[in-house]
């Protein structure tokens, strides 16, 4: 098996601070996190950027400074996120591939999302996998349904995504795909071959659909945006989450990845 890439999301849209003090909503708290996390073992850091007020935002010049300070500790892959939350605008969202990181998510479709819906029509997909193609930033097709897949895969034959295809699978958010074993077993059958794939198990998921991942091949990714708890009960922080999954693919002989060897299972360059 190829090493084990590990993702960690620090933040999200969602979650709060009243939800849990770890939560990471300021520039020097997402670097300091993301320093602690590449410490213990991920290779690729998630961001959604927070205002002054912990609100979620894409703006652009916040983004810079998150980036800059991350950079300035550690060579961890950064992955900057255009869903923003629920209600943004396109010219919102895509703020950040201008400045051009190395990853950026890519969702292929629209999806319930708990009582909300998260509207990704064909034609804002085009817009934001184009605009990823000129910055030269790698797209993760983010999978919260399996129609997803082929869109993605419609992007790739049209010409507007090229490269090395990666996809996170998404699962246990309330009204997309479930977190269940057969659920993973089948969409990780229907990406191209060749492609990488990772998992993120939203809530009590995370920890038995990272396992999961470990154990198929697949990659992972864990951290507050997706799960607060470390079990029931008992808040936790980004770098704990990590350290869980570097202890359980040890155990099984599966060695974790560095950065570097990350951007050459992905083929960034």
């Amino acid at each position: 098996m190829q090493k084990l890439i590990i993702t960690v999301a620090l933040v999200g849209a969602e979650v709060r601070k009243e939800d849990t003090p770890h939560l990471p909503i300021m520039p020097d708290e997402m670097a300091e996190q993301a320093q602690e996390v590449y410490e213990a073992g991920a290779s690729i850091v998630h961001i959604h950027a927070r205002d002054l007020e912990g609100n979620s935002t894409q703006d652009r010049e916040i983004y810079r400074e998150i980036i800059a300070k991350i950079r300035e500790r550690c060579p961890i892959i950064i992955q900057v996120s255009t869903g923003g939350a629920v209600g943004m605008t396109d010219d919102e969202r895509i703020q950040p591939i201008s400045l051009k990181p190395e990853m950026a998510t890519l969702t292929t479709g629209t999806v319930n999302f708990g009582e909300e819906v998260f509207m990704n029509s064909a034609t804002q997909i085009r817009r934001f996998a184009l605009e990823m193609k000129e910055n030269g930033v790698r797209p993760e097709f983010e999978i919260f349904d399996t129609g997803m897949i082929e869109n993605a895969y419609k992007l790739v034959r049209d010409g507007y995504v090229r490269g090395h295809l990666h996809y996170d699978f998404v699962m246990g958010v309330p009204g997309a795909m479930p977190a269940t074993p057969e659920q993973l077993l089948f969409v990780r059958k229907q990406i191209p071959e060749g492609a990488t794939w990772t998992v993120a198990g939203i809530g009590r998921a995370q920890l038995p659909m990272s396992t999961m991942a470990i154990l198929l091949g697949g990659h992972v990714r864990v951290g507050l945006e997706d799960n607060i708890y470390y079990r029931k009960g008992e808040l936790a922080t980004n770098r704990q989450l990590v350290e869980r999954v570097v202890r359980i693919s040890r155990e099984i002989g599966r060695e974790i990845a560095t950065p570097d060897e990350a951007r050459k299972i992905l083929q960034i360059s």
